[in-house]
């Protein structure tokens, strides 16, 4: 989407203070780009804050609203993202600021899709029945902006080999996002544990996270650590190809995900007491090493490698067994 000026820059600001109000986090993690990036990557969120926030039915990430109307919510999504490709104004900033990233980056209308099933399998209480399922999963509600944001990093949209190891950074995340949150993704009736490890582990559907199963989710909690801490080290070594303010950004949000990981797992069948976090000191201390990691740029891929990639996640839901 072509625009003059004026308007980038009214799309910029609009798009920054989404990210203030809608990520504290992404929006720390944001100033470690160059400027150009940083404002790339603000276009970017705002679109894709914008779009959940529509499939949701909710404000900012907040309460969920009436989910009645699903269809027409992700068709009306479908729609202006298509508008935003084509380069014709949308009505909507958020969507706008995605036509305007997508040209200046190269940014593909398959990649956008790729995000918004992600926005449709939450809408719709998806839940994965195996760990296959559990990766696409989070391949669509995280890889896939992992994928776009490496484009915006200056990753060619045809490196297939550096995009798959900017999904495994959002694989990391999401995995880590799971690990932490299983007792609050309960409360509000969502589980995102695949349904073959309940079984394993001889727990009754809906009662995973009663205290009396507590040692159980704590065996799940490593098993899902250690598909993080796979996942994290092959981020890292796609990392090497970024632009050097890009890699360090990269490898200090792989070691703080990371850490939040370990830590659940550390926690053991207390993981889920108190919220896990990591304190500001300790970001502080894994950006210096990410800094030092950056300049060495001499990551290796995790013992056994990645035996699959993004197109390993298409379609959103498959057929069940």
């Amino acid at each position: 989407m072509a625009v003059d000026a004026a308007t980038r820059t009214a799309l910029v600001e609009h798009a920054r203070l989404s990210i203030k109000r809608g990520s504290q986090s992404f929006s720390a993690a944001a100033r470690l780009f160059d400027k150009e990036t940083r404002e790339r990557a603000w276009l970017l969120y705002a679109w894709c804050r914008r779009a959940d926030d529509i499939a949701d039915n909710q404000d900012m990430g907040g309460e969920l609203g009436d989910q009645t109307d699903l269809a027409e919510r992700l068709a009306l999504i479908r729609r202006l993202t298509a508008l935003a490709f084509a380069g014709e104004p949308t009505g909507d900033p958020a969507f706008d600021a995605l036509g305007v990233v997508a040209a200046e980056v190269g940014l593909t209308p398959q990649m956008a899709e790729d995000v918004i099933a992600g926005f449709q399998l939450d809408a719709e209480d998806w839940r994965p029945r195996t760990e296959a399922d559990m990766l696409r999963y989070c391949y669509h509600v995280a890889g896939a902006v992992g994928v776009m944001m490496a484009v915006v990093m200056g990753v060619s949209p045809d490196d297939q080999e550096t995009l798959d190891r900017a999904n495994d950074l959002g694989l990391a995340f999401q995995l880590s996002n799971i690990a932490r949150d299983i007792v609050e993704d309960d409360a509000v009736g969502r589980c995102y544990l695949p349904e073959i490890w309940l079984v394993e582990q001889d727990i009754e559907p809906g009662q995973h996270t009663k205290p009396h199963h507590r040692k159980e989710l704590a065996a799940m909690t490593a098993r899902l650590v250690a598909l993080v801490e796979k996942h994290e080290a092959a981020a890292r070594v796609g990392a090497a190809k970024l632009p050097f303010r890009s890699r360090w950004a990269v490898l200090s949000a792989a070691r703080i995900y990371g850490a939040i990981g370990r830590k659940v797992r550390k926690r053991g069948p207390e993981a889920w007491a108190s919220r896990t976090y990591v304190p500001r000191a300790e970001k502080a201390l894994y950006g210096v090493r990410a800094f030092l990691s950056a300049v060495i740029n001499r990551e290796k891929m995790p013992a056994g490698g990645i035996h699959w990639g993004i197109a390993d996640y298409r379609p959103a839901s498959p057929p069940r067994a």
